[in-house]
């Protein structure tokens, strides 16, 4: 079993707003990468405002695209001569080994750019000595103090089954303090094991209250 799964393409309409999955990326041996819609999401999306990824203009859902996915998404990933690369591969926990393989990028380092609204969020495998980079959820809405929370804490989870959005949804918390929701896709590993994941502070950006929370979950 390998660690990544599908990746899937999200967007939402600004910081704050539910994600959305409006496409999948999958990966095999006998296919290659190739990418298509999600025609619920993106029926849900375009009443927000959604339109389509640059590249791929077709959402209808018999269009399975197969040629230069993974170059066009992969134009998201920085640059290696980026003078602070180092930095961001220790942020991201990547195997240096698998850097120039860009579906393993784009599953580990999520493609964020602060100049749009997409994210690739990948369906992980539990297998041994996973390790991966998530966020907590819903943190705009808590408005929590900034000094609660520091990089290098030790948080908790619970798995929450029967929530009413989601039934992979994974409620995280520092101590007794509710914090949010591991993302949409990636909440699901959490349930495919019955090991418990480490999970500890990554990285934060706050201003009087915490405004972002980056998480390293590790079996």
């Amino acid at each position: 079993m390998k660690a990544i799964g599908n990746i899937h393409l999200i967007w939402r309409p600004g910081k704050g707003s539910r994600r959305i999955s409006v496409g999948t990326i999958k990966k095999s041996a006998s296919e290659g990468i190739r990418f298509q819609y999600n025609q619920d999401g993106v029926e849900e999306a375009k009443k927000l405002g959604f339109v389509h990824y640059e590249g791929f203009p077709d959402t209808s859902k018999d269009k399975i695209y197969t040629e230069n996915v993974i170059e066009i998404f992969g134009q998201r990933l920085m640059r290696s001569e980026r003078p602070d690369l180092q930095d961001f591969y220790n942020f991201w926990n990547i195997d240096l080994s698998k850097r120039e393989d860009k579906y393993y990028m784009l599953a580990f380092t999520q493609g964020l750019l602060p100049t749009d609204n997409f994210e690739f969020l990948a369906h992980f495998n539990p297998v041994e000595n996973l390790s991966f980079v998530t966020e907590i959820t819903n943190l705009l809405k808590s408005q929590i103090p900034s000094d609660k929370v520091s990089v290098g804490d030790v948080l908790r989870y619970e798995l929450e089954p029967n929530n009413q959005y989601d039934n992979k949804a994974v409620k995280v918390f520092k101590e007794d303090l509710y914090l949010g929701h591991i993302k949409l896709i990636h909440c699901s590993v959490f349930h495919k094991t019955s090991k418990l994941f480490v999970l500890i502070v990554q990285g934060i950006e706050k201003n009087g209250v915490l405004k972002r929370v980056f998480v390293k979950a590790s079996l």
